[in-house]
């Protein structure tokens, strides 16, 4: 017989949950953590929602993922937005939400997703809460710090500044096509098919990125953000911050190999979720970062006085298509 929240109850689904949080900081009211000397508090939330971020079964959507890669997937999406703002992290608090019939397992499974990404990067569940609804829900705050003068903010790019990806960029949406177009996937050699979905069910935050930036002195004058709701949104909004525009080289960004040039370009655009980094820096600094992050990272535009962004393909200037920007409403 399957155990459900309703058979188990609030304080045994804790106490199950207890061996996949930091031991030594649950069980009071709340966290007591330390921030490193001189640095500053970072605090992200997420909040997400089964049928809209994952799927698991419990709606009428697809399943694309297993509890565990949910956990994963979660998690590594917070740690995203806290290499994206240059910090580290020193722990999460998980909110979960979930209606009465959900099995127990499948939570422990999410959970279990949970603190193996927390492990990988160097940290831990702290803290969080419960309670009952109709739909699974995470909502997962993370903190993290970093020195003042190594936050990375969106409104610092410069006219003369370089564009830069940490890596490939449409390779989570052609995952989710494998996924959900088993047809499509058998057009693709297998590897390729594991790869993108691994990329989408889980993601590597790019925290390497922000060791590598902490040792550069003097710190580095840069603008940044990551990749989550597409690269265009985020030069996008890099730029609207800034007051600047840009031009994006559609022959340097670094896109899948599906066969179909237009699509792959059109997912690495608008299609979301590869958690990369996308940071604007002056060109001479520019390829020491594309060598640190890896050998698909790229310089892929410029920063313009034109408050504008464009494409360039084929020589042409053609403006990004707004209306294909993620919107969660």
């Amino acid at each position: 017989m399957m155990l459900t929240l309703a058979d188990c109850g609030e304080l045994e689904l804790i106490a199950r949950l207890r061996p996949y949080c930091h031991r030594e900081l649950m069980g009071d009211d709340a966290a007591v953590l330390s921030l490193p000397l001189g640095e500053q508090l970072i605090v992200s939330t997420d909040v997400l929602v089964e049928g809209v971020h994952f799927s698991l079964g419990m709606t009428d959507t697809p399943v694309t993922m297993t509890p565990q890669d949910v956990g994963w997937r979660s998690l590594a999406a917070n740690l995203s937005d806290l290499a994206a703002m240059g910090a580290l992290p020193l722990g999460l608090t998980v909110g979960l939400a979930a209606p009465r019939n959900c099995p127990v397992a499948m939570i422990e499974s999410i959970y279990q997703g949970m603190a193996t990404c927390a492990q990988a990067y160097g940290t831990s569940i702290v803290g969080g809460d419960t309670c009952r609804s109709s739909v699974l829900s995470l909502s997962i705050t993370v903190l993290g710090s970093a020195p003042p003068e190594r936050i990375i903010y969106r409104d610092r790019a410069q006219v003369g500044d370089v564009i830069v990806v940490t890596g490939v960029h449409g390779a989570s949406r052609a995952g989710l096509e494998c996924l959900l177009s088993p047809q499509w996937a058998s057009t693709v050699p297998a590897a390729l098919q594991q790869a993108w979905i691994q990329a989408h069910q889980r993601p590597r935050p790019r925290l390497d990125i922000v060791h590598w930036l902490r040792q550069q002195v003097p710190p580095l004058r840069l603008a940044g953000i990551d990749s989550s709701d597409g690269l265009a949104a985020a030069v996008l909004q890099i730029c609207q911050a800034s007051g600047v525009g840009a031009v994006l080289w559609a022959d340097q960004i670094p896109i899948v190999d599906d066969g179909d040039h237009q699509q792959a370009l059109n997912w690495a655009l608008y299609g979301g979720e590869d958690f990369e980094l996308v940071l604007c820096l002056s060109p001479e600094l520019a390829q020491d970062l594309c060598t640190a992050a890896g050998d698909r990272a790229a310089i892929v535009g410029e920063i313009i006085p034109e408050k504008r962004v464009h494409l360039k393909l084929n020589g042409e200037l053609l403006p990004v298509q707004v209306n294909q920007l993620f919107q969660h409403f």
